[in-house]
């Protein structure tokens, strides 16, 4: 479920260039002062290279100690980092010889979610994910990353042709909800996530599902029903967002951070209530800081996820697939 009123919050937003967190602002405030000291480093003494080495020491523990005890209203905010690396970032270091494939061959080509062929280690995967983009221009014109049911329809039907030539399917997820507007409900916006749904759960080729920032309600779920669903560790995946839910319980923005830890979202939630297969960890100070290192960290679980999953016959995979979700929510009382 999205609210409405996040729509105007992620259009404000995309004219932020650079998002400076408020639990960051010490860490940037050292890190600055560590630059200006390097640069003066040429013209100093041994006792300015031991100050930058004891800086550097303070700089590394402030970090581990802030990023260990993150609220999850800190961890859905890093989820939505203006640096944070999205689908196509992955796919850039991850995959040689990318081809983008358009359109659902019934009305359009929705630029919120981006799929195409790509061949990591010499296998030829199918990539599909939510895409929100870098500037304003760009998240306008990916819808930030909400896609219409023309997205799902495309991302639907490359999947059947994955199925067709045999090829595994990795899904990246990243969305704030499937878009709301009223054109998009009269197209058949949830009919076409509840086809993704019942679709994939029948698919005979291996489906991995990485959450990569935001996992919100049935847009996410469209792309996200896997052999195996993985979270980057500072991410979320829940039925609604923290201000949404905030909204409809407060009628306020006001207590998003009491929504948050009351949702149980983040990556440790989801495994811990098993709801998901894994958690990815991400380098120190989130997937920003380091994309190259996080998207080696993806296609390394890729890559060993697929090994083990191409050992299994497509019939046994369907049949786990379908236990695995079916366990969910349901509750044994002795």
């Amino acid at each position: 479920m999205l609210d409405l009123s996040l729509i105007n919050f992620y259009f404000c937003f995309s004219n932020s260039k650079y998002m400076l967190l408020e639990f960051e602002k010490p860490i940037i405030k050292l890190e600055e002062k560590l630059k200006a000291m390097k640069e003066m480093k040429g013209k100093g003494t041994e006792n300015l290279t031991k100050a930058i080495h004891k800086l550097e020491k303070e700089i590394k523990n402030l970090k581990e100690e802030t990023f260990k005890n993150l609220t999850r209203w800190q961890r859905v905010q890093l989820s939505r980092h203006t640096d944070r690396p999205y689908t196509l970032d992955f796919i850039k270091h991850i995959t040689d010889d990318f081809i983008e494939l358009h359109g659902d061959r019934g009305g359009g080509d929705d630029k919120a979610i981006v799929s195409g062929l790509g061949k990591v280690e010499g296998q030829t995967i199918m990539f599909i994910g939510h895409q929100k983009g870098r500037n304003t221009k760009e998240r306008q014109e990916r819808n930030f990353g909400m896609a219409n049911p023309e997205g799902y329809r495309k991302a639907l039907r490359l999947m059947k042709v994955a199925e067709k030539f045999s090829k595994p399917i990795v899904t990246f997820i990243d969305t704030p909800g499937a878009y709301p507007g009223l054109a998009a409900e009269e197209r058949g916006q949830a009919e076409a996530i509840a086809r993704n749904i019942k679709e994939m759960f029948a698919l005979k080729v291996p489906i991995l599902c990485f959450i990569i920032g935001e996992g919100a309600s049935g847009g996410a779920l469209g792309i996200a029903v896997g052999d195996k669903v993985l979270m980057l560790e500072n991410t979320w995946y829940s039925v609604i967002s923290p201000e949404s839910c905030s909204s409809i319980l407060w009628r306020s923005w006001d207590y998003k951070e009491q929504a948050a830890e009351v949702l149980k979202l983040t990556a440790a939630d989801m495994l811990q209530l098993q709801l998901i297969d894994g958690v990815i960890q991400e380098p120190l100070g989130g997937a920003h800081r380091d994309i190259f290192r996080m998207a080696e960290a993806v296609k390394k679980e890729i890559l060993k996820q697929l090994k083990a999953l191409h050992k299994i016959s497509p019939e046994k995979r369907i049949e786990k697939r379908v236990e695995k979700f079916c366990r969910m929510g349901v509750v044994v009382e002795n």
